[in-house]
């Protein structure tokens, strides 16, 4: 398993953003958090395998409906975790 922080940056906060994320993270079996930032961003921890990463990327970058993302940029997080199932933090 594969764990790294995204910070997704554009209109992602009072759209459904993190509701989306938990969603597609647990029909695709990732375990991790998701949280708005102060900054109008959002955060995602995220541990899933190598096969699933450009799924779930490809899937941040389009947002629900409302949204408009306009940048998702990843680090690696290897030591963060472990995570049990996908949730928001407040």
């Amino acid at each position: 398993m594969l764990t790294y922080r995204y910070l997704i940056k554009g209109v992602v906060q009072g759209v459904g953003y993190r509701h989306f994320v938990v969603k597609m993270a647990n029909q695709l079996g990732i375990k991790g958090t998701v949280r708005n930032l102060s900054t109008g961003e959002v955060e995602v921890y995220a541990s899933l395998s190598e096969e699933r990463v450009r799924i779930f990327e490809n899937l941040l970058q389009e947002g629900p409906f409302l949204s408009r993302v306009e940048e998702v940029l990843r680090e690696s997080a290897e030591g963060v975790g472990p995570f049990e199932g996908f949730s928001v933090l407040f």
